[in-house]
């Protein structure tokens, strides 16, 4: 029958859902004490009943993880923590955002949200639940993401900088490059008329380019071509789009790349190898990111929520 079959789809979709982040923000307040529950914890003055916590052990089942009243209050506790600070910097999505991803996830599981509901409601995790269990995992990574800046990675302390570079015992070397990117443009209504006449163009251009200092002159003499100084860029940091490319350039100059701007290329104005403490800060960043990669998590949110632990009141009841 229907339900026992939408279950088990909702079953496994659920414990895909718990190793990744949807991405959304919260609603208030996630988890109002319910008439006739108990109080299981209280985080800063904000209360977590006896039912929130049932709902959770519910939904844990749901998604196969181990489920325990212990572990799903420790769930709430950190939801109830990352919900007040994103509330407190207003970086709450709608309750209309969150109704529409509840939605998609139905929609994605060959189910209506009448039938998402019901199948909760019959699990004991209830849709309300589960809509603020959404809020929160779209919003977390998003502030996470504000509060360090630059690409969700923030900037190192001088303590931080000196313990990894004991730690790698010798401080690390990378390449600098100075840039300039040279963008032959097309037109998005012309696209597809003239992007391959463009892209011979770019390729021949390329192949004559004077240098950096002409580049202004050089492209003042052809059609609808621009010249951004790109300016200092380390090795680690280098988009992953052109970091092949400029790994392979030649004579100054890397390949022609076609892009939603046109097609373009990147001019090497200059390259040497450094070890400053700003190379040093960018090769431990894309060791951490390429860790994150492989393993799913930012350790970044890790950090912030455990300084959220570190200054808020929690009361186990």
């Amino acid at each position: 029958m229907f339900a026992v079959t939408a279950a088990r789809r909702m079953a496994v979709a659920l414990a895909a859902l718990a190793a990744s982040a949807l991405i959304v923000a919260p609603m208030a307040p996630a988890f109002a004490a319910g008439s006739g529950t108990a109080v299981a914890a209280v985080v800063n003055r904000q209360p977590i009943t006896s039912s929130d916590v049932a709902h959770r052990v519910a939904f844990m089942k749901l998604q196969h993880q181990k489920a325990d009243t212990k572990t799903a209050r420790e769930q709430l506790v950190d939801e109830s923590l990352k919900r007040q600070e994103i509330a407190r910097v207003k970086m709450s999505v709608s309750t209309d955002d969150v109704d529409k991803a509840f939605q998609r996830f139905a929609v994605g599981n060959k189910l209506t949200p009448e039938q998402l509901t019901q199948i909760l409601d019959k699990a004991g995790v209830g849709a309300e639940h589960f809509k603020a269990y959404i809020a929160v995992q779209m919003s977390w990574p998003r502030l996470v993401a504000a509060r360090y800046a630059g690409g969700g990675r923030g900037k190192m302390s001088s303590q931080e900088l000196v313990t990894r570079m004991m730690e790698n015992k010798q401080k690390p070397v990378t390449t600098e490059y100075f840039l300039k990117q040279v963008i032959f443009v097309v037109p998005a209504s012309k696209r597809n008329a003239i992007l391959n006449k463009r892209k011979a163009e770019a390729d021949s251009a390329r192949t004559k380019f004077p240098g950096c200092d002409q580049a202004k002159e050089f492209a003042a003499g052809m059609l609808d071509v621009s010249v951004r100084d790109l300016g200092r860029v380390l090795a680690p940091e280098m988009p992953e789009d052109w970091k092949p490319l400029v790994e392979k350039a030649s004579g100054g100059t890397t390949g022609t790349r076609v892009t939603d701007k046109g097609v373009e290329f990147l001019a090497i104005c200059n390259q040497r190898q450094v070890s400053d403490d700003v190379a040093a800060e960018a090769v431990f960043r894309a060791e951490d990111l390429g860790k994150e990669k492989k393993t799913g998590e930012d350790p970044n949110q890790k950090k912030f929520l455990d300084e959220l632990r570190a200054k808020a009141q929690i009361d186990y009841l």
